[in-house]
């Protein structure tokens, strides 16, 4: 269901984000007038591997997952898109079809930027292209820190870093205890980590053990950030 206007925490997650809020007023404006307001529930399509590309979409609430499909023909998550982050935007600059799936995860709040629109706004303001540019040298570095921690860290280090970013996108501060609000299974945890659901149930228990975390289903609760630290520096 589409709706005309941004709530006001859906408002906030998109400007307070890192690469959002550091744009010119202008160009920000810019970009909300284009933009359309777009609701959607859990598990909705938003685009598939190998289709034209039509849209820049920033996700205001809620989180998309990024996916594949293996050889098996079974959906692998690769990552998902937190609240104030856009992405959409290099295959609208290349052409080219897009390379992964992607699908909303939970009741999800998206801004929608049409190419036409998309391409208005780099003419409109040059500072889009070099912003733009910046996002996805970011995108590369990350990228390249994930590579090498698959291959340099232990399981249990690269868990408890994949923790501690969901307690920083999606933590929710109750007294001493930080509970994650993106409901996760222990599967889409090992598809982030290319590892088996079996070995992250192993890891998640030792780090209960260890009081750092607390698992509930599909959400994990944690109990001490300084333990996760310690944990994900190995």
């Amino acid at each position: 269901m589409n709706s005309p206007v941004l709530t006001l925490p859906e408002r906030n997650n998109i400007e307070s984000g890192s690469w959002f809020s550091k744009l010119s007023a202008p160009l920000r404006a810019d970009i909300l007038s284009r933009a359309a307001v777009r609701r959607l529930g859990d598990g909705a399509l938003l685009t598939c591997r190998g289709e034209a590309a039509e849209e820049w979409v920033g996700v205001a609430l809620g989180a998309v997952r990024i996916s594949s499909v293996s050889l098996a023909g079974k959906q692998i998550a690769l990552t998902y898109v937190e609240p104030g982050t856009w992405f959409g935007d290099i295959a609208l600059f290349d052409g080219l079809p897009r390379t992964h799936d992607a699908y909303t995860h939970g009741s999800t709040t998206l801004l929608v930027v049409r190419k036409p629109d998309f391409r208005a706004l780099l003419q409109a303001h040059t500072e889009l292209y070099e912003a733009l540019l910046r996002l996805n040298c970011r995108r590369l570095r990350l990228m390249f820190d994930v590579v090498e921690d698959l291959n340099t860290l232990p399981l249990a280090s690269r868990l408890a870093k994949q923790i501690l970013l969901l307690a920083r996108s999606y933590g929710v501060q109750q007294g001493e205890e930080i509970r994650i609000g993106l409901q996760l299974a222990q599967e889409d945890l090992a598809q982030l980590l290319g590892a088996s659901r079996q070995r992250v149930n192993q890891e998640l228990k030792s780090f209960e053990r260890d009081g750092a975390v607390r698992v509930e289903p599909t959400r994990l609760v944690v109990l001490s950030k300084e333990k996760l630290l310690s944990i994900a520096s190995g």
